[in-house]
């Protein structure tokens, strides 16, 4: 019996530093550079550069709409494009409510049936006229502008009750610093599923008025 604990003891240990190794190699790909104007325990203010980014609009609950909408950005990036050419993927993958509406607290789950925003940053080094085009018409290339943001960035499991959680805590810093915002909140995940949940990037964000 002894034995057998130590060998189960062992190959849980194996298991945990080879998802541990996984987890740090499938998290080392490219993100958007910003500039860190201030910060606030786990808020921060930041500079965004302008970007480009791949977007599919997916109705639906927030799980189903970022899991359909991550699908077919992947698709395309994957070679299903004019070009036929793959675009090296990046972090994070973010979700944003449709609606281009102001945070007001408390922040809420939108209800089933809401349009969802999922987005992909396109890889710095292209442009409009470098990227593949789209072959499928529900992806659209779009020219994100430079901005400011808030964001509170959190680890762990990202469900519904985490993201509703720090997105209240972030409009309670908005409120508190008075700060403007300009849209509802986008939830950012910059890791893929097999990733240990304390090594997880999870972040709100939403921009503010200069």
């Amino acid at each position: 019996m002894r034995k057998l604990l130590t060998v189960s003891l062992a190959g849980l240990a194996l298991l945990f530093l080879a998802a541990l190794a996984w987890s740090l190699i499938a998290s080392n790909v490219e993100t958007p550079e910003y500039e860190v104007l201030a910060s606030d325990g786990d808020v921060e203010i930041r500079q965004y550069d302008a970007m480009i980014v791949a977007e599919a609009s997916v109705e639906g609950d927030r799980d189903e709409a970022i899991g359909r909408g991550f699908r077919i950005i992947a698709d395309y990036i994957f070679g299903n494009n004019l070009a036929n050419e793959d675009v090296a993927m990046t972090a994070p993958v973010t979700q944003q409510a449709s609606e281009n509406i102001a945070m007001t607290a408390p922040v809420t789950q939108q209800p089933a049936g809401e349009v969802w925003k999922v987005r992909f940053v396109m890889p710095a080094k292209y442009t409009m006229d470098t990227l593949p085009k789209p072959a499928n018409p529900e992806v659209e290339l779009i020219e994100v502008p430079s901005r400011k943001v808030a964001a509170i960035r959190f680890s762990g499991f990202a469900g519904d009750s985490a993201l509703e959680r720090r997105s209240n805590e972030l409009s309670a810093f908005l409120a508190r610093e008075g700060l403007s915002p300009r849209e509802a909140p986008v939830f950012a995940f910059y890791n893929d599923p097999w990733t240990l949940p304390f090594l997880r990037r999870n972040e709100v964000m939403v921009e503010i008025a200069d």
